[in-house]
């Protein structure tokens, strides 16, 4: 079953995010708290929503999510941020049902794009290909963060005066 997260899974949630983060060897760069996660998904103005799948009643994975918006199409799309599925319940169908879910909600809301970004080294890949998704080999991700980050956000004021 796939349905909405609720305040009460947060911590189960956070748990979730440091399994994935250890899986994809960044343990070290993972630093949310339940506090935050908590505000993200059920504070006055939610900008991040959460998906659990269960099975026997109990929280087995879970999609968190947020809103994009293309300008080309004029309309939002949902991009995925973490899919996750704890090891015991893979291969049970919870994956692709909570991929299922996002792909129901953009139907529902015309959103055409759900979309993702996954490690060239996960196993997964072939998860998403059998589900008819493919990558996307003209972009190329960009990060900005830490001290180049703060380094340009210092320089705003000289070029905005």
């Amino acid at each position: 079953m796939i349905r909405p997260a609720r305040p009460d899974d947060v911590p189960l949630l956070v748990d979730m995010v440091y399994e994935l983060a250890e899986f994809e060897r960044a343990r070290d760069e993972c630093h949310l708290t339940a506090e935050q996660l908590t505000a993200a998904l059920f504070g006055p103005a939610p900008a991040v929503f959460c998906h659990v799948a269960e099975a026997a009643g109990a929280p087995v994975g879970m999609a968190l999510w947020f809103l994009t918006y293309s300008t080309w199409e004029g309309v939002h799309g949902i991009y995925l941020e973490d899919l996750y599925v704890r090891p015991a319940a893979r291969g049970t169908g919870a994956g692709k049902a909570l991929v299922a879910a996002l792909a129901a909600t953009c139907v529902e809301r015309g959103y055409p794009r759900l979309e993702w970004a996954v490690l060239h080294w996960n196993p997964a890949r072939e998860f998403y290909a059998a589900l008819g998704a493919g990558p996307k080999s003209d972009w190329v991700p960009y990060r900005l963060s830490g001290a180049p980050l703060a380094a340009l956000a210092a320089s705003s004021d000289a070029l905005t005066s």
